[in-house]
């Protein structure tokens, strides 16, 4: 169901941080981080829907993705991780996309998506599922740390207050100094503890969500087959623009990695 933890415009050396775990089937095609769009777009890519979870380009534009747990959902929704791509591929401030999102937001299942544009130092929030009435908001992200599962940003679930305290120790273990990209993602990314039922959020029945409740998944679910996490990733940017973006994946059952290094360009 993914999770992600990000810092924003509150780290003397680094403006974003983020850490993002992606969930889904194992048997859903899936392409491992790299350029595409013509050399314009980084992240992984979905095979079957065509979209991205996680993405970035060369112009300081990001946005990342997750779903939101609920009961009921559409017959025929659009597929989600179309929305990071297509602000990834548009000229549009996040704001403005945002809002072209909400006139939209009724034809997906639930989501949070973040929306981020690093040369304005600007990060937009959109959710389709704020309240009884499913009218989607928009909101200005604010600096400090964040976590997003698949309830709305910054909910208390105990696997979010579990990656947050977490991430806090690691920011503060090394300070100003550089972040050991690899060691984030092994130390902070791959806890399995799990909640007990009476810390479950309870949207689902228990024997469901109980598998769900770890940071790292790995389960079975019905129907569907194999689930969990399928890739563990890290983007950092550093104040003069260097951007870091490193993922692990999951590939016919083994692990592999993948680093990407570029500088944004102001144009």
């Amino acid at each position: 169901m993914c999770i992600s933890v990000f810092m924003w415009q509150a780290h003397p050396k680094y403006p974003f941080i983020l850490l993002h775990n992606r969930d889904e089937f194992y048997s859903r095609p899936t392409h491992p981080l790299a350029w595409w769009g013509g050399e314009t777009i980084l992240g992984g890519r979905d095979a079957l829907g065509g979209g991205t979870w996680l993405g970035s380009t060369r112009t300081g534009r990001i946005a990342f993705l997750t779903n939101f747990r609920e009961v009921e959902t559409l017959p025929h929704p659009k597929t989600r991780g179309d929305l990071p791509l297509r602000f990834l591929q548009s000229n549009e401030s996040p704001q403005e996309f945002a809002e072209h999102v909400v006139r939209e937001a009724h034809q997906y299942n639930g989501f949070n998506l973040v929306l981020a544009d690093i040369c304005t130092s600007t990060m937009v929030y959109v959710f389709n599922r704020p309240n009884q009435d499913n009218h989607p908001s928009v909101a200005l992200v604010t600096p400090g740390i964040h976590v997003l599962t698949n309830a709305s940003l910054d909910a208390p679930w105990p696997k979010a207050e579990r990656l947050r305290q977490s991430f806090k120790e690691f920011i503060d273990e090394y300070g100003e100094s550089d972040f050991p990209i690899k060691e984030m993602v092994e130390k902070l990314l791959t806890n399995t503890v799990k909640d007990e039922e009476c810390m479950l959020p309870g949207i689902h029945p228990p024997k469901r969500e109980y598998p769900l409740s770890s940071i790292f998944v790995e389960t079975e679910l019905s129907p569907g087959g194999p689930y969990g996490t399928r890739s563990s990733s890290a983007l950092l940017v550093k104040s003069n623009k260097e951007v870091s973006f490193y993922e692990k994946y999951l590939d016919q059952k083994q692990w592999k990695e993948k680093m990407v290094a570029y500088k944004i360009s102001d144009i």
